[in-house]
């Protein structure tokens, strides 16, 4: 789908949600990205002006989002974009109605994260790791991924500053430049101390320049921040050794499900995730409850099949 130049109205929109509401630079780029699709849609239907834009307008713009191959999710999360623009403009006054509150969402399929088992997680973080700096950066990345349930974003954010050995706790920055406090303990503690006493002081380049960047826990070679991409290297790389396919993500779904399978309160799961609404944390009450089955089934001698 092409994508337009936003009306000046759609700028104002994202200038509220980066001051006001604090969003991240992730979210904006995606909001700017449907923005930019939803203006190519009223553009091409003689609108210039969101402001001016009605109930077909949207549909049209939900039925472009269908054509492009869109997974249910994402069509509901550009279609929600569109609705805080038109919330906004009715709102700061620019705009009488708010055409995108009556159009449905369309029906997302309830899908269960992906996770490992107990005992791939065991594979992939028993395995050798390279006793070099690097290789004992990528063992405390995997360790604090899957030991603290961190987002990506949240891991490469990390500094010095952040890490508190003596306190067992380490400081993050979550969506919107949230922050809390996560347990830091057992082995991805240890991973991470070895890191930061052996691993990391090594990965600096010989002669000083512009790219390191002294705060940050977890550095690339040249001593600059580790990125994303990075990260999401890592983790494919030591995942294909043991024979998983593997995202960061996945690992941050196996420390919210094991911990709920453990017995651990939703609220809390919530706190250790950053989650701001606790229906997002409840997606995985579907996953503690597959296992409390699994246990009652496995355990209780009037349900085993006869």
């Amino acid at each position: 789908m092409s994508r337009a130049p936003i009306h000046r109205s759609a700028e104002e929109f994202l200038s509220h949600l980066a001051v006001e509401r604090g969003s991240s630079r992730n979210t904006l780029a995606a909001y700017r990205r449907d923005l930019e699709r939803y203006a190519a849609v009223l553009s091409d239907r003689g609108v210039d002006d969101p402001a001016n834009a009605s109930k077909e307008d949207v549909v049209a713009f939900v039925a472009a989002q269908r054509e492009r191959g869109l997974a249910p999710s994402s069509v509901e999360r550009s279609l929600a974009c569109v609705r805080s623009l038109h919330r906004f403009l009715v709102r700061e006054g620019l705009a009488v109605e708010q055409p995108a509150a009556r159009v449905p969402l369309p029906k997302v399929p309830s899908r269960l994260p992906e996770h490992l088992s107990i005992d791939d997680v065991d594979r992939l973080l028993s395995q050798p790791f390279p006793e070099t700096p690097a290789g004992l950066r990528d063992r405390a990345v995997l360790e604090v991924l899957y030991g603290c349930g961190v987002r990506v974003s949240e891991l490469t954010g990390l500094d010095l500053g952040d890490v508190d050995g003596e306190r067992g706790v380490m400081r993050v920055r979550g969506k919107g430049d949230k922050q809390r406090f996560v347990p830091l303990a057992g082995d991805a503690a240890r991973a991470l101390d070895d890191y930061l006493v052996h691993g990391r002081g090594h990965l600096r380049p010989r002669k000083s320049t512009l790219r390191t960047d002294p705060s940050a826990v977890f550095v690339n070679v040249r001593g600059g921040r580790l990125s994303r991409q990075a990260v999401f290297g890592i983790v494919r790389r030591y995942g294909s050794a043991v024979g998983l396919e593997l995202h960061p993500h996945t690992l941050r779904h196996s420390f919210a499900t094991h911990m709920l399978e453990g017995g651990a309160d939703l609220r809390a799961l919530q706190e250790l995730l950053g989650h701001a609404d606790i229906s997002t944390t409840q997606v995985y009450t579907h996953v503690d409850i597959a296992h409390m089955r699994e246990e009652y089934l496995s355990t209780h001698p009037r349900a085993r099949i006869r």
